[in-house]
Parts: structure tokens; C-alpha cells; sequence
């Protein structure tokens, strides 16, 4: 119990330090990077490139990537926040003075960011889709899933072991969805042949 306490401390500690390194010109970048739609072009890019270098598989990769949002949504929802019930630092009466709260806080428990498990769930499903065939684009996803998993922090509105348990779930959803998406289009190209 001691062990718990003492990561919850240094948790804590961190998040207040990260959360308090803000200004005027990245609450809105950080606003922004947290908000759902403001991704969506984003979003179309990725259905474009998947159109562009699997064709006809892009319905099988749509249904994947449904499958990968759900999953990671639903996980972090239902197998974590609904769990351990523990308040997200807006929420937490002894810190919510502290917190540099950049916008609503959301709802009242946060461990794990949901945001963290969906960013980087399709960010390791897309590495392992388009791996050898666009050179740094894992790289860059993880950067873009990191970025976005960030700002949960700077907004205030998760701890960083929230986003860090939350990235991992996600990764090994991402992975998951891409042995199931394998799967899947190898017994569809049997059947077609």
C-alpha cells in the first residue's frame, strides 16, 4: 500500500509541475489537440492513404479501425474509470486550486485517458498497416498520439499515470486489432481465390 501511495505522490507531483508550464498562446494549440472534431481532416488523410495503398481493402481497414476506437473507448470507460473511480486532478478537492484547468473538466473519474488509449490504439494499428511502405510515418503517429495524450495533461484534466497506462492500453489494443484485421483478410483472399 505504501508502493501505491508513493506513485500516487510522485504522480501527483508530476502532473502539478507539467500542468502549471502553460501560457496564452498553448491554451488554445493544447484547447485544440484535446478537442474530438478538430482532428477530422486529420482523420479523412488517414482514409486516403489507406484508399491509396490497399484499395479495395479500405472497408476491411474502416471496419478494423471502428472495431480499434470502440475497443479502446469502452476498455478505458468501463474496465478502468468505472474501476478504480479515481478523480481526475480538476475533480480532486485537494488539488483542484492548483490545476490550470484550460477548459471543462469533463467527467469525474479519469483513470485511464480515454483520449490516450484512442490516439494510440490507431497509432500502432497504422504503424503495423503501413509498415515498409511510408518511412516515418509510425514515428510521426506516435508523436501525434503522444502530443494529444499531452495536452490532457496541460488542460488538467488527467494525471500523467493516466495517459501513460492509457498509451500502453492502446498499443496493445492497436496491436490486437491488427493480428484480428489479419485474420480477416487472410481468410477473405482464400475465399476470393
Amino acid at each position: 500500500m505504501e508502493i501505491v501511495n508513493s506513485i500516487k505522490e510522485i504522480d501527483t507531483q508530476l502532473f502539478l509541475f507539467l500542468n502549471s508550464k502553460h501560457n496564452a498562446f498553448f491554451d488554445v494549440v493544447m484547447f485544440w489537440a484535446s478537442h474530438r472534431y478538430f482532428w477530422i481532416p486529420l482523420y479523412i488523410f488517414f482514409f486516403y492513404l489507406v484508399f491509396r495503398y490497399f484499395g479495395k481493402k479500405v472497408v476491411l481497414v474502416a471496419l478494423a479501425a471502428i472495431l480499434l476506437i470502440v475497443l479502446s473507448d469502452q476498455i478505458s470507460v468501463h474496465a478502468f474509470k468505472n474501476v478504480f473511480l479515481r478523480y481526475r486532478p480538476c475533480h480532486n478537492l485537494l488539488l483542484q486550486a492548483q490545476v490550470h484547468l484550460n477548459d471543462g473538466c469533463g467527467g469525474t473519474y479519469g483513470f485511464i485517458s480515454s483520449h490516450a488509449a484512442n490516439t494510440f490504439a490507431l497509432a500502432m494499428f497504422l504503424t503495423l498497416l503501413f509498415k515498409n511502405k511510408i518511412t516515418y510515418f509510425g514515428l510521426l503517429l506516435f508523436i501525434w498520439a503522444a502530443f494529444v495524450s499531452y495536452s490532457r495533461i496541460y488542460n488538467g484534466v488527467h494525471y500523467p499515470a493516466d495517459v501513460a497506462v492509457g498509451s500502453i492500453l492502446g498499443m496493445g489494443i492497436g496491436i490486437v486489432v491488427f493480428k484480428i484485421y489479419q485474420l480477416a483478410d487472410y481468410q477473405l483472399g482464400n475465399k476470393i481465390k
